[in-house]
């Protein structure tokens, strides 16, 4: 089925195969949209570090069809994001973020971190990702409790 669909994508879209490949929104702020063109509605805005799927690209080249989280598909410009490194969101209620990479580490804030938190992965250390914020916050958070791009 992922198959079939990424081949819809990439004959609609005139994409070569570019099913989820790996995205990271590099804007401060950047508004996604229900089509590939500032004439359609702004679904939401999303921040810095939202990991998104690219899974086509518009006629033209400059908007992309990316993939989030929950699944949704909608539209970005190309401008607003980068595939030079990687992101995380965090998809549980809530989470611990660690000083090291492991429970025996104390927690990095008094609160945990809620869902939808976006980050720039750092490194991993087997199930542990360090992580980077766009307050440039680092600690390090167990694979289980993301979604990565």
């Amino acid at each position: 089925m992922k198959l079939l669909l990424c081949l819809v994508y990439s004959v609609l879209f005139l994409s070569a195969p570019l099913c989820s490949h790996a995205l990271c929104v590099k804007a401060s702020i950047a508004n996604v949209r229900s089509g590939p063109g500032t004439g359609y509605e702004k679904i939401w805005q999303v921040y810095r570090f939202m990991p998104l799927k690219k899974v086509g690209v518009s006629i033209s080249g400059d908007w992309y069809a990316v993939r989030d989280v929950d699944g949704d598909v909608s539209w970005i410009h190309k401008t607003l994001v980068t595939d030079e490194y990687h992101c995380a969101i965090v998809k549980s209620k809530t989470v611990n973020v660690r000083t090291g990479p492991g429970t025996n580490y104390p927690r990095k804030f008094s609160e945990p971190t809620s869902q939808y938190s976006s980050f720039r992965i750092l490194r991993t250390k087997g199930a542990w990702i360090k992580v980077k914020d766009e307050w440039n916050n680092v600690g390090w958070i167990h694979n289980n409790y993301l979604w990565i791009d």
